[in-house]
């Protein structure tokens, strides 16, 4: 635990789970390190733990620590330097209509409805789309930090929802679900945009995009998004990948 000597955490206490089958790189087991207890998370604490390499699911606060794989790299986004690609520009002038809306966590019928239909398309058999409507609670609508939602709309059709925490140096994307049917509109592409553009104009430093690895092919769109900075040894580094566009 030396990596969090400074955090003044006294009383926080951290251990790790039993293995259990990992989610993106098949055949291998993974291990997660928990801080606990949940109520000692505060908007304040998170800020530094986040910093640490930690992720929450609901009140759940951990990173991963597995016993022979360190493929799991946290990721973020330099927003006040980060530069688009021509790519990037056309999704966000073609997706410019839709109009956006801030909320605290709230449960609305259509936010499950397009979640679970979401799951279903966008992963399969993933555990997710099985959800109900307990699960989906407790994992997108319990927060004890400082956490928005975002309603993007298309006139009154609900299009895509994204929860946010907002945090001491930058927003960390906990987590956008959008509509499934109607491929290639690219919402994912623009919603990362969105939270970048959001950063800029709160006068923050980064967007956390969570976990990147190297070798799945779910995580690959994290490393567009340059500049980009990876938790490696403990140290924020430069993170690029040999497929990153440099059409600008």
């Amino acid at each position: 635990m030396s990596q969090l000597n400074d955090i003044p955490l006294a009383t926080l206490h951290f251990y790790l789970t039993a293995p259990y089958p990992c989610s993106y790189l098949p055949d291998l087991q993974a291990r997660s390190q928990v801080a606990a207890p949940s109520g000692l998370v505060t908007p304040n604490v998170y800020s530094e733990l986040i910093q640490h390499g930690f992720r929450r699911s609901g009140t759940y606060t951990y990173r991963p620590r597995c016993d022979t794989c360190q493929a799991c790299v946290p990721l973020r986004v330099l927003a006040k330097e980060f530069s688009p690609t021509r790519s990037q520009r056309r999704t966000w002038n073609k997706l410019g209509y839709l109009q956006s809306s801030l909320h605290e966590l709230q449960d609305k019928p259509e936010y499950f409805e397009l979640y679970q239909r979401y799951q279903k398309a966008r992963h399969r058999d993933g555990g997710m789309d099985n959800d109900d409507r307990e699960s989906y609670r407790n994992f997108l609508l319990q927060s004890q930090v400082d956490t928005l939602l975002v309603e993007f709309r298309e006139q009154d059709i609900l299009r895509m929802v994204s929860v946010i925490d907002v945090l001491a140096d930058g927003l960390s994307s906990v987590y956008t679900f959008f509509e499934p049917d109607l491929p290639h509109c690219g919402y994912g592409v623009y919603n990362v945009l969105w939270q970048i553009d959001l950063c800029r104009q709160l006068g923050l430093d980064h967007v956390y995009l969570g976990y990147w690895i190297a070798d799945s092919a779910k995580m690959s769109y994290k490393t567009k998004y340059q500049p980009a900075q990876g938790l490696i040894d403990g140290t924020w580094q430069a993170l690029k990948t040999d497929t990153e566009s440099t059409s600008r």
